[in-house]
């Protein structure tokens, strides 16, 4: 296991603290029709309400709603379509858990305003505020934690970007850049995700697996994005549907490379994997 003593361990969800001593699990709630795995499921507040009370009760700290599909060639909405998907869903949670901690999945900081005061507590952004320049300025605003994600391009040509010369040092290199930033705006809390399978092959994405670990230098909490990826199914020729194991599998090694929060659309078993993990530890 690595150290992380020198790792923030908390985060502040507007005036309600996370701790990250133990690991975390966020439960992905993707309100959109064409997701790589579960697009059409919970497109509908019945539906996602139904999928967010499955998923607090199996013990998800966090529930990160997306509108907005970034499977590889998935198109940019426009926040306002965005809006429309995610609004209602955001609202319609609060009001039945409103202990619940929610993130809004989104590269616009309209959304991230609208959405944080409707009541959700933390903003995740694919784009590592690329596609949104007043993206951090509202960040700072809001006075939430953010996700700072890289990814090369865009949804839509993102695969055709995966070109590095030492994908780890070029991903470390985009996180100092974005936290000096983030931290002259103010910006306290600052989780990072290392985009796996954004703008990657399968190769970087195990390569940056296999330095998740050196990310830690800079502070701030990794967040591991890794559930029923291609990195995955292409690598065992499987389907996402089927790929629960293989997820599972490399929810560990990123646990031992230091991840604080594993973002997951199958809470459960991610919630049994930190326990045995944190059992193992326990008893070294």
């Amino acid at each position: 296991m690595y150290d992380t003593e020198m790792t923030h361990t908390t985060l502040n969800c507007k005036g309600r603290l996370l701790s990250l001593e133990q690991p975390l699990v966020m439960g992905i709630l993707n309100v959109t029709p064409d997701s790589f795995y579960d697009g059409g499921r919970y497109a509908g507040v019945d539906a996602a309400l139904f999928q967010a009370s499955a998923m607090l009760e199996e013990g998800a700290a966090i529930l990160d709603i997306g509108g907005m599909s970034s499977r590889p060639g998935a198109e940019i909405l426009s926040s306002e379509m965005e809006l429309q998907r995610v609004l209602p869903v955001v609202e319609a949670i609060v009001q039945r858990f409103p202990e619940a901690v929610l993130s809004i999945d989104t590269i616009h900081s309209k959304t991230a305003k609208v959405c944080v005061e409707a009541g959700a507590a933390i903003v995740n952004d694919i784009s590592g505020g690329r596609l949104d320049g007043e993206m951090f300025q509202m960040v700072a605003e809001l006075d939430v934690p953010y996700v700072l994600m890289h990814m090369k391009g865009v949804p839509g040509n993102m695969q055709g970007q995966a070109v590095y010369e030492d994908v780890a040092a070029e991903v470390l290199d985009f996180f100092i850049e974005g936290i000096g930033r983030l931290r002259a705006l103010g910006v306290k809390d600052i989780l990072l995700d290392p985009g796996f399978g954004f703008g990657k092959t399968v190769a970087h994405n195990f390569r940056l697996l296999n330095n998740l670990h050196a990310f830690q230098i800079t502070g701030c909490p990794l967040l591991a994005g890794i559930s029923r990826k291609s990195m995955i199914w292409k690598t065992l020729k499987i389907t996402p549907e089927a790929a629960l194991n293989g997820t599972t599998a490399l929810h560990v090694v990123a646990l031992q490379q230091g991840a604080r929060i594993l973002r997951v659309h199958d809470v459960r078993p991610a919630v049994e994997t930190i326990r045995l993990w944190e059992t193992l530890m326990a008893n070294n």
